[in-house]
């Protein structure tokens, strides 16, 4: 473990890459963001006018604030590549993009890159639903969807970073094709662009029969997860479900106990993320604060520090 000596105003530089949204803040230990701030992300293919509105971003942010911070976390879109390179399937301005690099040559800091969804999870477990949960799935369903997991209080990270991606769980054998490539993927068939390619509207527009769909698919999804994962929570943030509201989190919960049978299943929650429009950004603070302390343990182990580490 790397040991620093910080008090509770220290501070680290998050940052949040969204398909449609960039977002940025300075937040202390404690996971409250002190600053934001957000723009939107530009459209096309050059990943050099992408990388420049996040620099134009983050300077804003920084030259607004008289303390440096100590590291840069950032939650983005995938695939990661071993917590360097980027891929977003939704940002086709990156492919391989050696973003860590970029921002630790721009910046000085260092820098940890996450999968958002997996910032998701350290975020929950850290100051949200998840708190003293060993065993939980933390998913976005917005424009795409994806999720974190955490086992026996550790995020699981798999061989390449890319663990817990619950998005492209086959809901639809044969289905709608997905940008990953494959057909009838859970964000192929339930994600914020999907339901605007199958209805021709935005999801904001939603009819309650798309509403009751999209939480039967993602119930789906999470039975296998649920059965194969064991799991007491599973905790759900994004645009799409928190705006789809109560009829989807019913729709997913009935599907879930409809199909995951086994004993140990029956007891799983389905929560909204208790963090809200907060999450992205605490997420990627919990991101830079775990790597610069280099260890990895939980609220629910009575010896860890009120830290995501």
């Amino acid at each position: 473990m790397v040991e620093r000596a910080c008090s509770e105003s220290c501070l680290c530089l998050a940052l949040d890459v969204g398909a449609t949204k960039l977002g940025a803040a300075l937040v202390d230990r404690q996971g409250d963001i002190r600053r934001s701030a957000k723009s939107h992300t530009p459209e096309g293919c050059d990943p050099e006018a992408l990388f420049l509105a996040v620099t134009d971003l983050l300077d804003g942010l920084l030259a607004s604030e008289g303390e440096s911070p100590l590291a840069l976390g950032v939650g983005s879109p995938g695939p990661v590549q071993d917590g360097s390179e980027v891929s977003p399937l939704n940002i086709p301005a990156w492919r391989g993009f050696p973003l860590r690099r970029r921002l630790e040559d721009r910046y000085g800091l260092a820098t940890f890159v996450e999968l958002d969804t997996k910032a998701l999870a350290l975020a929950e477990g850290w100051r949200g639903a998840a708190r003293g949960k060993r065993n939980y799935l933390a998913m976005v369903v917005s424009t795409g969807i994806g999720g974190g997991l955490v086992l026996d209080g550790r995020l699981v990270e798999g061989r390449t970073g890319n663990a817990g991606h619950v998005g492209h769980v086959i809901v639809c054998p044969g289905g709608r094709p997905c940008s990953c490539g494959s057909r009838g993927c859970l964000e192929a068939e339930a994600s914020g662009w999907a339901i605007a390619a199958i209805t021709g509207r935005p999801p904001s527009e939603a009819t309650p029969q798309v509403i009751e769909r999209t939480g039967q698919l993602v119930g789906l999804a999470l039975a296998s997860v649920t059965t194969l994962c064991d799991l007491d929570l599973i905790v759900i943030a994004g645009s799409v479900a928190l705006g789809f509201g109560a009829p989807f989190f019913q729709a997913a919960v009935r599907e879930l106990h409809d199909y995951a049978k086994q004993a140990y299943a029956k007891e799983t929650q389905v929560l909204p993320a208790g963090l809200g429009s907060r999450a992205p950004l605490v997420g990627a603070a919990a991101v830079a604060w775990r790597g610069l302390d280099g260890r990895d343990c939980w609220h629910a182990d009575p010896e860890c520090p009120d830290l995501p580490v």
